[in-house]
């Protein structure tokens, strides 16, 4: 693996060239980047087992304990970007670190909560630690791995299959150390992996960072702020206080507001939060769409699903959580599958043949009858998971490839939030179809299934942009 920082225009304006420290151990790098990427992940999940149980302890319904998850959904999407945008300013694994750390923190505050604003509060904190980790774990896998893109490729499969693991692992960790320990061990346990992972992360080489360090873009970073906060917090209430309700209009219109503001400031800044050149590049723009479409209808449907097992099936938590299962394994293979086939077709051939078999899963989904046994749904439940497998890393290829080392992880940090709001927008737009009771989201199922399978087909097309082969010299 060369040491060498590659020769780009933009990273010479900002910095000399200079010999990086030799690159950690593979396995090293990989273990200590999905780290991140499992805690944060396994803390959306986790925490929906033991939502009951924090109720009946702060003397607060379910219904009312939302915010629990939605704290920490918002934080997260509001925040990534800025620190996407910090870690190329600063550093990437200073602001990986910084990351770790304050979500340990969280952790420990959620643990110790006296009452549910003390938990959301502390919440924010655990989601302002992973919007740090995320993108800036992506930028250490790329920054290390950037001259050897075939390695690249297999390292981001076992990233995504780790973080796809534990998103389905989240409910099943949960009940068990709700069973034997209680709600607060959920939190508590995020402590010592937290500092497992400042240790390993130790170890990483830190590349020079390439912005200029005299300009901040404040304004970037508040406008896009609360931009994403008031339109993720009005797709959250959507489906509870319906479209007319002030908060949720209210929501959308000042976030439409904000989201013009932050495209005219970062229009004239001088040293953006996130430069919109970035769009002009073909392969960048394809693969944040393609991200977005994926997202929105997997989420979507998986909601509508966990309705409909419930609700129209009769299938308790327990059940409906165990009928996904195939979801898991399907995710987990086709994972660590995509980097082979990235380096052996390029991304593009992954991520349309991934949506494909996406799509031809959502195909039979179509044809089950709303009240048809369990075995039908397995086949679609094993191939949607694989179809996503296979494009997720080959997308997420195609983002850190198509820029500069200087923007790795504004670029992560940009996939990454679109893909989350998309797939928020998502169980928003089809959980409103199924508002009613039983019957209705049985109807809607269908509807939910052929509207994927219409943008699943754009997704197809939208990968067809990309230009194909992976060792292509990132455009500034």
């Amino acid at each position: 693996m060369s040491t060498q920082l590659p020769s780009h225009p933009s990273a010479a304006k900002h910095c000399a060239p200079a010999e990086r420290p030799a690159s950690p151990s593979f396995w090293l790098l990989v273990g200590t980047t999905s780290l991140a990427f499992v805690t944060s992940q396994l803390d959306v999940t986790i925490v929906n087992v033991a939502l009951p149980r924090i109720g009946e302890d702060f003397a607060v319904d379910v219904a009312g304990l939302q915010w629990v998850v939605d704290a920490y959904t918002l934080a997260l999407a509001a925040c990534m970007l800025a620190a996407g945008s910090l870690g190329d300013r600063y550093g990437v694994r200073r602001a990986f670190r910084f990351g770790l750390a304050l979500f340990a923190l969280g952790s420990a505050a959620c643990g110790a909560a006296q009452s549910d604003l003390a938990l959301n509060l502390a919440r924010v904190l655990q989601g302002v630690g992973a919007a740090a980790m995320l993108p800036n774990s992506l930028a250490l896998l790329n920054n290390a791995l950037e001259e050897a893109p075939d390695r690249r490729a297999r390292a981001l499969g076992w990233w995504t299959a780790a973080g796809s693991v534990s998103i389905a692992a989240g409910p099943v960790v949960g009940g068990v150390l709700l069973a034997s320990v209680g709600w607060r061990s959920i939190f508590w346990i995020n402590v010592p992996l937290s500092i497992l992972g400042l240790l390993l992360s130790s170890r990483l080489a830190e590349a020079p960072p390439y912005k200029n360090r005299e300009r901040l873009d404040v304004l970037g970073q508040v406008s896009s702020s609360v931009a994403l906060v008031a339109i993720t917090g009005a797709v959250i209430q959507w489906r509870r206080l319906g479209p007319e309700h002030p908060v949720v209009w209210g929501g959308l219109a000042l976030g439409i507001l904000f989201g013009a503001a932050f495209i005219l400031v970062e229009r004239r800044a001088s040293a953006p939060m996130l430069p919109l050149e970035l769009f002009r590049i073909r392969r960048f723009s394809a693969a944040v769409v393609f991200g977005m479409i994926v997202n929105f209808t997997y989420y979507g449907t998986l909601f509508i699903l966990t309705l409909h097992f419930q609700q129209s099936l009769g299938y308790s938590a327990l059940a409906t959580g165990l009928a996904f299962l195939p979801l898991t394994a399907g995710f987990f293979f086709s994972n660590v599958a995509s980097g082979r086939l990235v380096v052996a077709f390029g991304a593009r051939v992954p991520m349309m043949l991934g949506a494909a078999i996406d799509l031809a899963g959502f195909g039979l989904l179509a044809r089950i009858d709303a009240a048809a046994p369990y075995p039908q749904f397995f086949i679609p439940f094993l191939l949607i998971p694989a179809g996503m497998g296979l494009a997720v890393p080959a997308m997420t290829s195609t983002v850190l490839a198509a820029v500069p080392r200087a923007r790795a992880a504004t670029a992560s940090a940009v996939l990454n939030t679109a893909r989350q709001a998309a797939g928020a927008l998502g169980v928003a737009c089809f959980g409103a179809l199924a508002h009613g009771g039983p019957g209705p989201v049985a109807r809607t199922l269908g509807a939910v299934v052929a509207a994927s399978i219409v943008l699943l087909a754009i997704a197809i097309a939208t990968a067809a942009l990309i230009t194909p082969g992976l060792r292509q010299s990132p455009r500034g």
